[in-house]
């Protein structure tokens, strides 16, 4: 028995071998074709416009086009990584928007799907421990969002570092802010279904249709131009614990808690 279950392994082995093969030569064009990654966006951003659709807004969700957060336009719209994914959705058509995506090719798609709700994105990353040694491409990025600020448009951004500690805010969110003379406004999104990755790094949440959503802009937090080391990580910190708090307070709404 022993040596045909031994040579049955051995060919399942070698097919798998195979396929793997086959299917390495096949997804390398596929995430080169522009083609394949409109079309992946595309289903993307439907999918989230399915889950917007049928998820009622519960009492007490913030409306961002209601005209209560005129006076802090236009701001930077400070979010968690992997609570991110369902902003384009419920943010206002109305009013214009520019993202920071980073440049990796995974993210490629994000950008995608941003173009499908008429978002502008800007690729690069501003969350380094150290603002004050940004990368070149995470430079121009904030330089870019400045302009956008300046030009009147809302931006957002997601505050903590990338494959850094989670919730927890970098530095670069905050020397936009300093840069700018513009808020930086907490939000949070959550919906009562949903499936978390618990094994991704950022515990990353996938929002799912027929439920319950909620929006949460928390308390805005202001850097003086003039802020140095020290008052920039108090600010920092109070990123961290304003957007901790607006996601906390999501989460509370939609899962009916007291």
């Amino acid at each position: 028995m022993k040596g045909p279950v031994t040579r049955s392994a051995r060919r399942r082995k070698g097919r798998n071998a195979g396929s793997t093969k086959i299917w390495r030569r096949i997804r390398e064009p596929l995430a080169q074709s522009r083609f394949v990654k409109n079309a992946i966006a595309s289903l993307l951003a439907q999918f989230l416009r399915l889950v917007r659709l049928t998820n009622t807004v519960v009492k007490g969700s913030a409306q961002f086009d209601s005209g209560d957060y005129a006076h802090l336009e236009p701001g930077i719209i400070a979010l968690w990584h992997g609570q991110h994914l369902l902003t384009p959705a419920y943010y206002p058509k109305n009013k214009a928007l520019v993202a920071m995506v980073s440049r990796s090719a995974d993210a490629e798609l994000n950008a995608l799907a941003l173009e499908k709700f008429g978002i502008e994105a800007v690729r690069g990353s501003g969350g380094r421990d150290n603002a004050r040694h940004l990368d070149k491409g995470g430079a121009k990025a904030l330089i870019a969002l400045k302009k956008s600020l300046v030009a009147g448009k809302n931006v957002a951004m997601i505050a903590d570092i990338p494959h850094g500690t989670p919730r927890d805010a970098g530095l670069g969110i905050v020397l936009l802010a300093r840069l700018s003379g513009r808020p930086i406004l907490p939000a949070a999104i959550a919906t009562s279904r949903r499936k978390v990755l618990e094994r991704t790094w950022d515990k990353t949440t996938i929002n799912l249709p027929f439920g319950r959503s909620s929006i949460v802009i928390g308390e805005p937090v202001f850097v003086p131009a003039g802020a140095d080391d020290a008052q920039m990580e108090e600010k920092r910190l109070e990123v961290t614990a304003a957007l901790n708090a607006a996601t906390a307070e999501a989460y509370r709404l939609v899962d009916g808690r007291r």
